[in-house]
């Protein structure tokens, strides 16, 4: 879903500045389930706004604002103004899972191959 700024006068945001945007949204998400928050993409590629940590994450015993935290990475000042949309929202399911310690770990044939070791050359 879209969020949108929930302001009472337009927010400036200056080269490379960030702000937490309101949205005036609150919410009780159920027990194992998450909300994540996401840039929207036209705003990325016209105005260079994105957020400053993505995916964000709303927890289910979180009970306050969900505010966007924004940043302007575009070389000019972009204003925000009331109910434009300024992230994207998904709600998802998630399993908790408990740890066991091992002494050693299957074998795969990635093994501890890292960044651009996926198996095709």
């Amino acid at each position: 879903m879209d969020i949108r700024a929930w302001l009472s006068s337009p927010v400036t945001l200056q080269p490379m500045e960030r702000q937490l945007i309101p949205t005036g949204l609150y919410m009780a998400l159920p027990h194992g389930f998450e909300a994540q928050v996401r840039p929207r993409s036209g705003l990325a590629i016209k105005r260079g706004l994105t957020l400053v940590n993505t995916p964000g994450t709303i927890d289910s015993d979180y009970r306050g604002e969900v505010m966007i935290p924004l940043i302007n990475l575009s070389t000019e000042a972009q204003v925000i103004n009331d109910g434009e949309r300024i992230a994207q929202m998904i709600v998802a399911k998630y399993e908790q899972v408990s740890w066991q310690v091992v002494d050693d770990l299957e074998t795969t044939a990635r093994g501890a191959g890292g960044f651009g070791h996926s198996g095709t050359h």
